[in-house]
């Protein structure tokens, strides 16, 4: 008896220390709050770098911002400049960037925030990944129609079949409801307002698994063959949200690849007990698959970016 309590002692130890242990990437910013807190996150390759875009939040002296880190490794990541708001449109905050390099200029795509239903896509570009041009016709995009709020929000633009397609994440007329809409663009747009068009009169992706609640939102997006790959959150923020993947052959019409979620929620004491949320799919220089997503175990009062490693298994997607 004594050997089986001292046998059933240790694994309960081994298990609490398995969940407090950290994961090698577990980047996040305190300059705005005092606290660690950094969302959204979004890499890209760019001048011999990877740079990450990402959320940081508002304090008194102005709104939610955008941060900027670069890492030559994708684990130890180093800040090197961030976003602020700027006047009118975004005044009250910016965030949840997304990003695609074309050429030389890496272009971003991010929400207002803080206006509720009448958030929106804006878009600006860079030559040295820090300093940014504004689009002049900003905001850029919204969604039209009977389905839908209006509102925009959780930008990824990705090229696909010779054209580009904005994926954002609205709410339904009651607001209760986030699902995905999508709109296209020419592979030569500027990206200015009047070169998007809505795609679809509905939402191509909905809530409709138990663990998805009442909230899609944050896709990430990667080509394989004939395919689009989608990866995405499920459930507002730490109910917990957790992260599922979705394929497309045309962009509009989505399967999902299981019921199941890819990534969930950590276990209880785990870093990202709270939540496993806001993918990014990302493959480095060399054809690796890395899922970028945000977790914590406080409900939110802070928040850390980190990083899991994917591979391909036929055609689907599973964490290393």
């Amino acid at each position: 008896m004594r050997k089986l309590l001292l046998l059933a002692g240790f694994c309960w130890l081994c298990g609490v220390v398995r969940a407090q242990q950290k994961p090698a990437m577990y980047f996040a910013d305190s300059s705005r709050l005092g606290r660690p807190l950094a969302k959204d996150p979004k890499v890209v390759f760019f001048k011999n770098s990877y740079w990450m875009y990402y959320s940081i939040p508002a304090n008194d002296k102005m709104g939610w911002g955008i941060g900027i880190a670069t890492s030559q490794d994708l684990t130890n990541w180093k800040k090197v400049g961030e976003i602020p708001p700027g006047e009118g449109y975004e005044q009250k905050g910016l965030c949840a960037p997304g990003a695609i390099v074309r050429k030389d200029t890496l272009h971003l795509f991010y929400q207002t925030y803080g206006n509720a239903k009448l958030d929106a896509i804006c878009h600006a570009w860079s030559v040295d990944g820090i300093h940014f041009t504004r689009n002049p016709t900003n905001p850029i995009f919204r969604p039209t129609g009977n389905w839908t709020v209006g509102r925009a929000i959780d930008a990824e633009v990705v090229q696909f079949r010779d054209q580009y397609f904005l994926y954002f994440a609205t709410r339904d007329t009651a607001y209760k409801v986030q699902m995905q809409g999508v709109a296209v663009t020419s592979l030569g747009s500027d990206f200015s307002r009047d070169t998007w068009r809505q795609a679809v009169d509905s939402s191509i992706l909905k809530p409709q698994l138990g663990w998805e609640k009442n909230c899609i939102e944050a896709a990430s997006c990667i080509v394989r063959g004939k395919y689009l790959y989608m990866v995405y959150a499920g459930g507002y923020n730490n109910e917990p949200q957790q992260i599922g993947v979705a394929r497309s052959r045309d962009g509009l019409r989505w399967e999902r690849m299981s019921n199941e979620p890819l990534l969930p929620n950590g276990p209880a004491g785990s870093w990202n007990a709270s939540e496993s949320g806001h993918p990014d799919i990302f493959q480095d220089q060399q054809g690796q698959l890395y899922l970028f997503y945000q977790g914590n175990n406080d409900k939110g009062r802070t928040w850390f970016l980190s990083h899991q490693r994917l591979r391909w298994k036929g055609n689907k997607l599973v964490v290393l």
